[in-house]
Parts: structure tokens; C-alpha cells; sequence
């Protein structure tokens, strides 16, 4: 009988968590906002709900820029702060002045080659700064904490696997996404623990306007735009399902309005292509003159672990709603546009050192990276 009460108890405790209608934020709080997928979040948010107020919150590091902002930066609703995740101090200065009832955690650092060789300042970014974060808003009565995730938590999956499912097992095998991984963990303790009201996504490959050129799609762009071969990790057999950013900014407002508080979704698309194949479009993209792609396609040394793909259901975030708009050639032409039109200054640190095959340690230059060809 006891067993019986306690898990009433605990279904109770669930039901008081979650919510019939839509939810109705009035403040927002998105860090890391003047990154790469965040900033398309704060503008979609901004521009369709003007009564919402959106405080953007970023340490503007290598790969942010203010001038992600732009369309947004005189709007009424919207504010900027710079600041770091790690000043809880901060954090519960900007709780407290700004009336935040609702975050989106976005900041993190998340370039994979990145986390071989400096795994330190992921877990300090992406672990240290979300705990910091959601125990300094563990008191301010936040009712909405949408973490940000990656399907990379899954670890890598093979051709006969199923669709993974938000309740699947978390296996990361880099350093990024272990990193992750603890982040959900501390998130999902918050909620059990303190109910504290979140929610986690975890999404596919995204592309698109705004993306610091270190990921494939934007490199592999930026490189042909420079007259440089498209560098292939490995045998390029790796594959990737690729979702353009503005469809997953409305992922997240489905989510924000329609999301049930203690569940995670999945983010996909159906758009599965290997890094050969992306390249190979790229080309076709960027140089129609060509006969052969291959000729500005080179390969260099594989990651230290490269998964073999991901794959995931998004079922259950298509039950709330929300489908993918745009298909991968016609986001591939929008972000070619884009890269083509913005010089490498968008961001401070510029973007020779990120068209390296592979990140390139100080002291050291691209020049000794020879591509294995």
C-alpha cells in the first residue's frame, strides 16, 4: 500500500508540473543569444511576439557576434547583456531586475574537434556554466527552463539501428557531447530534486546564416568561396541528417508554447546526407562549371572519433505541431547567399583559422596539416 501512495505522490507531483494550455512567457532569458542557433531564436521571438520581452545574454566568444542581432537591436522588447554563465551574481542580478519567468539555455561550447584537444573549457562551459545557471534560478520562481541539447548524447548509430527516442540510454563517446550529457543530468536532477520546470531538446546538424565557420556546411562554403578544396575527415562516409536553423528556431517557440514540462524532444529532419555528398553538392552549388567534384574535394585525417550518424525520431515533437519547412538545397542556397555576402570581419576573431582541416593549436600553423590525399 505504501508503494502505492508514493506513486500517486509522484504522479501528482508531475501533473502539477505540466499544463493543459498554451504556455504564456512574459520575460525571456536566452543565453548564449548572440550565438549561432540562439540568435535565430531571440529574432523569431522578438519579431512575433512583441509583448514578450527577450534579454539576450552572451560572453561574445569566438563564434558570437553582435551582428547576429542586427534586425533586432532597436526593437522595444529586446535587450543585450554581455556577461558570463560561471557570475552567479550576475545571473541573479539579471533574474531580479529583468522579471524572468522563462529561459532558453543555449550557451555552450560546441565544436567537436575543439573538445579533442581543449576538453577542459567544455566542462567548465557546458557543465559548470548550466549548473550555475539553474541553481541561481532555482529560487527566482523561473517557470520554464528549456535546456538545449544534442543528439550526439546517443552516441553514434549504424545502419540496422532503430530511430533513437528521448527515453533512450545517453552514450557520448567525445568529449563535447559527454559534456552535454552531464549538463542534461544536472538539468533532470533540478527537476526531480526541486521541480523545477524543464525541458530539454536535443537537436540534429543545423546549418545555416549566422554559424561560425568551423562546421562542415559553412567551411566547406567559405572554402570554395576562398578558391580551397572542400577537406573531407576520413573516407567522408559519415553521415549527418542536416536541419536548417530557422526551422529549428521554430522548433523551439513550438516548444516554448507547447512543451510539457519534465519531457525532451527530439529536433530532426528526414535529410540525411554523408560529408562526401554534402561536398559534392556544395561544389555543384558554387563552381556549375565544374565536370567533376572531385577536383575540389580533398581528404585529410580523420577525428581522433568520428560517429557514424545519428538517428533520431522526432514524433513526438511533430505531435505538438511543428514540421521542418525547408529542404536541404533550398538552405543550402540561402546559406551560400549569405557566406557570400558577409565578410569574414562578422565575427571579431575573423575565420582564416577555422577553415583548418582540423583546430590547429597555438603556436602551431595550418600550413603543417598535410591533407592525406
Amino acid at each position: 500500500m505504501a508503494d502505492a501512495t508514493n506513486g500517486d505522490s509522484r504522479k501528482k507531483q508531475r501533473v502539477e508540473l505540466t499544463q493543459d494550455a498554451d504556455y504564456i512567457p512574459k520575460s525571456i532569458l536566452v543565453t548564449g543569444g548572440a550565438g549561432f542557433i540562439a540568435s535565430h531564436i531571440v529574432i523569431q521571438l522578438v519579431k512575433q511576439y512583441p509583448n514578450y520581452k527577450i534579454v539576450c545574454f552572451d560572453k561574445l566568444d569566438y563564434c558570437s557576434s553582435l551582428l547576429n542581432l542586427n534586425e533586432v537591436k532597436d526593437c522595444p522588447n529586446f535587450k543585450f547583456i554581455k556577461g558570463n554563465l560561471l557570475s552567479a551574481d550576475l545571473i541573479r542580478y539579471i533574474l531580479e531586475q529583468e522579471g524572468i519567468d522563462t529561459i532558453i539555455h543555449a550557451a555552450a561550447q560546441t565544436h567537436v574537434d575543439n573538445s579533442f584537444g581543449n576538453s577542459f573549457a567544455f566542462t567548465e562551459n557546458n557543465v559548470m556554466g548550466t549548473h550555475v545557471l539553474i541553481e541561481t534560478a532555482k529560487t527566482h520562481g523561473i517557470k520554464r527552463f528549456i535546456h538545449v541539447s544534442t543528439d550526439e548524447v546517443y552516441g553514434s548509430s549504424y545502419d540496422e539501428d532503430p530511430r533513437r527516442v528521448e527515453s533512450d540510454a545517453l552514450e557520448p563517446t567525445n568529449p563535447y557531447a559527454a559534456t552535454k550529457a552531464a549538463a542534461e543530468n544536472i538539468v533532470k536532477s533540478y527537476y526531480h530534486s526541486f521541480k523545477m520546470p524543464v525541458i530539454i531538446t536535443r537537436g540534429n546538424n543545423v546549418y545555416g546564416p549566422h554559424q561560425y565557420p568551423e562546421k562542415v556546411v559553412p567551411k566547406f562554403v567559405r572554402r570554395l568561396l576562398n578558391g580551397m578544396p572542400c577537406c573531407i575527415h576520413g573516407d567522408g562516409s559519415n553521415s549527418r541528417h542536416f536541419i536548417y536553423v530557422g526551422d529549428v528556431a521554430a522548433a523551439f517557440l513550438t516548444i516554448l508554447h507547447k512543451g510539457v514540462v519534465g519531457d525532451t524532444y527530439n529536433i530532426g529532419c528526414e535529410e540525411e546526407y554523408t560529408n562526401l555528398e554534402v561536398a559534392t553538392k556544395l561544389v555543384k552549388h558554387l563552381k556549375p562549371e565544374c565536370s567533376d567534384a572531385k577536383d575540389h574535394i580533398t581528404f585529410v585525417d580523420d577525428r581522433a572519433f568520428n560517429d557514424v550518424r545519428y538517428y533520431i525520431s522526432s514524433e513526438k515533437l511533430h505531435k505538438l505541431g511543428w514540421s521542418p519547412q525547408v529542404d536541404f538545397d533550398k538552405g543550402l542556397q540561402i546559406t551560400i547567399d549569405w557566406y557570400a555576402k558577409v565578410s569574414k570581419d562578422w565575427w571579431d576573431i575573423g575565420t582564416d583559422s577555422a577553415l583548418a582541416a582540423h583546430p590547429v593549436p597555438r603556436g602551431e600553423s595550418a600550413a603543417v596539416q598535410r591533407p592525406r590525399l
